[in-house]
């Protein structure tokens, strides 16, 4: 498989703790995963309280885990969103960025990702400023890979209407700026992207001058309304053939990091198969590889119900024999479907707002 797959920890709402982490590295390793961006919006160090040093408890754990990933073949980046700093980089947003970036290099990291991302832009020459901004940070990083989120990673509109509108020629301008070696994110034609074609892939390579890496809002579920839903079926609209138009392909995983695991190998079954790939099928072998027969049988009966009815519209007799039903297995996978339904995932307008 050529096209290099990787996990994007970038969601707003609850974190995972690191075992959780490990053990879906361990799962997708052997999958062909190849890389692993630890970017949750949770970490408020990396992203409002960004010029606050992480505390030291965290900088270990960060690099143990940036070892394990190793030990399993996947390069270990780190996501940072210094948050509107493309509005005022001033000699205090330089310094503040150098200790960040020196804490960093300490923890061990392959890869360094800005994420300009969800942030306002009140700045005349934005692309210009923000390519200015990754040169300045590429001279002080030991990082051998450089990524970017731009502002518009995304053709949609809703980007426009929450974050300002974007500049004319944005893609374009920050191509051109933009050294080749540095990555840049790209979600779609929306920001969660129901298709993604080669064709679409072909023409923002062009404006960017460079193959974008995809970022894939599938099968994350954050937010009030996604969050209502488990993202569960294996992947589509996803053809094999996106992989000439990719420099790789990261996804934004659900918040529940056992379940998120099915989708995820089927992505990887999707590339290896090319048009054999069958995304029921994909699920179904995927499921049981996961779960086992049994439960995977469940899952498969309850989809309908899991993932496109959701919590919001399950009436409490529905729930209580749901609960019953997973209450009775001894299983991770289990356990994030009774969390999921006495609503501890459940992500809030406002967590997405302050986070």
């Amino acid at each position: 498989m050529s096209t290099l797959l990787g996990i994007i920890e970038g969601f707003y709402g609850p974190v995972w703790n690191w075992q959780e982490r490990k053990q879906l590295v361990r799962t997708l390793a052997p999958h062909g995963y190849g890389f692993y961006l630890y970017a949750p919006k949770a970490d408020a160090f990396l992203r409002r309280r960004w010029q606050e040093p992480h505390p030291p408890a965290m900088v270990t754990e960060l690099a143990e885990f940036g070892r394990f990933c190793r030990q399993q073949g996947l390069r270990f980046g780190i996501g940072l969103s210094p948050f509107e700093i493309f509005n005022r980089f001033d000699d205090a947003a330089r310094s503040a960025l150098v200790a960040k970036l020196e804490m960093l290099d300490r923890i061990g990291i392959d890869e360094l990702a800005i994420l300009f991302d969800d942030m306002r832009a009140d700045t005349p020459a934005l692309a210009e400023t923000q390519a200015d901004i990754m040169h300045w940070v590429r001279e002080r990083t030991q990082a051998h890979y450089l990524s970017m989120c731009p502002s518009y990673y995304s053709d949609d509109p809703v980007l426009d209407r929450v974050f300002g509108e974007r500049p004319t020629a944005y893609l374009e301008t920050l191509g051109r700026r933009l050294d080749h070696d540095i990555q840049v994110f790209w979600t779609g034609e929306e920001v969660c992207s129901r298709e993604v074609s080669p064709g679409h892939l072909k023409r923002v390579g062009e404006r960017l001058g460079r193959k974008p890496v995809l970022w894939d809002n599938y099968p994350v579920n954050d937010g009030d309304r996604m969050s209502q839903h488990l993202h569960l079926r294996g992947f589509t609209g996803r053809p094999s053939a996106n992989g000439a138009y990719l420099s790789g392909h990261g996804i934004n995983p659900a918040l529940q990091p056992t379940l998120t695991s099915i989708p995820a190998i089927t992505l990887a079954e999707s590339y290896r198969q090319g048009p054999e790939y069958q995304y029921g099928q994909a699920f179904r072998n995927a499921a049981k590889e996961i779960l086992g027969r049994e439960l995977a049988d469940q899952l498969h009966a309850d989809l309908l119900v899991l993932q496109d009815v959701g919590l919001g519209r399950i009436n409490e007799e529905k729930r209580q024999s749901l609960m019953r039903t997973y209450d009775a297995y001894d299983h991770p996978a289990a356990s994030e479907i009774l969390r999921w339904l006495v609503g501890e995932y459940q992500v809030t307008d406002e967590m997405v707002q302050t986070q």
